[in-house]
């Protein structure tokens, strides 16, 4: 019994190193295989591109609050909030998703968002590359003008004005609170569309800044009783 068991550790062990062996080389391969990050300086230059100090501080930390809490603490793979958000989706379909901000400018920018193995191991590695060349700022800077909006509105300065036709600066917390959740179901969860259910990512939102201490009590009320007034 104790050579068969001692046969079958022997195993496992060749099983774990040979497993490991395989994902080392896999992810030689690909990082191998890894586009430049040409497109990002690039978009970076484009005419319309908004720098971060022109975003208000409201709209940034909804969208931090919402998308990904702990983005300036995380290497661009957060496990910590991996593992909250499985718990949390299992009763509020309204709570965090798992993707970092980091890791959807990778899929923005290079990935389709096919639900691949493949895909996603370039999704991680992509977004080690980017949290190596880039600043939090930056990378942060890089989501808020390239994220899909709905409305055919991309970035947040565009839907500042299909939504409610005001310029960045003029948003209200109630307004940013609103924008910010927009990117989990864009085209089905905005206001034109799901006025109902884009009130309820809105309130959601709004706790969470509150639970984060980014809003006082007095902000969160004021916040709720705002009526908003579409474009």
């Amino acid at each position: 019994m104790k050579s068969l068991w001692s046969a079958f550790v022997k195993l496992l062990v060749l099983a774990v190193v040979g497993g490991a062996l395989l994902a080392t080389v896999a992810i030689l391969a690909v990082q191998r295989q890894l586009p430049p990050l040409d497109a990002l300086t690039d978009f970076r230059r484009t005419a319309d591109y908004v720098p971060l100090s022109r975003y208000p501080r409201e709209l940034i930390d909804a969208v931090v609050a919402i998308e990904d809490e702990r983005f300036y603490v995380h290497d661009g793979i957060d496990y910590v909030g991996v593992v909250r958000a499985g718990v949390a989706n299992l009763s509020d379909d309204l709570s965090q998703g798992a993707s970092t901000i980091t890791m959807q400018v990778a899929r923005n920018f290079y990935l389709s968002r096919d639900k691949t193995y493949t895909r996603k191991l370039y999704e991680v590695l992509l977004s080690y590359r980017i949290e190596d060349a880039l600043s939090k700022d930056e990378i942060l800077e890089l989501y808020l003008n390239k994220i899909y909006l709905g409305q055919g509105a991309y970035g947040f300065a565009d839907a500042s004005q299909t939504y409610f036709g005001k310029p960045l600066a003029q948003l209200s917390l109630a307004e940013s609170a609103m924008l910010a959740g927009l990117p989990k179901a864009p085209s089905a969860n905005n206001p034109v569309a799901n006025p109902r259910r884009a009130r309820q990512r809105q309130v959601y939102i709004l706790r969470r800044m509150l639970e984060l201490g980014r809003i006082s009590h007095p902000e969160y009320d004021g916040a709720l009783l705002e009526p908003l007034r579409l474009k």
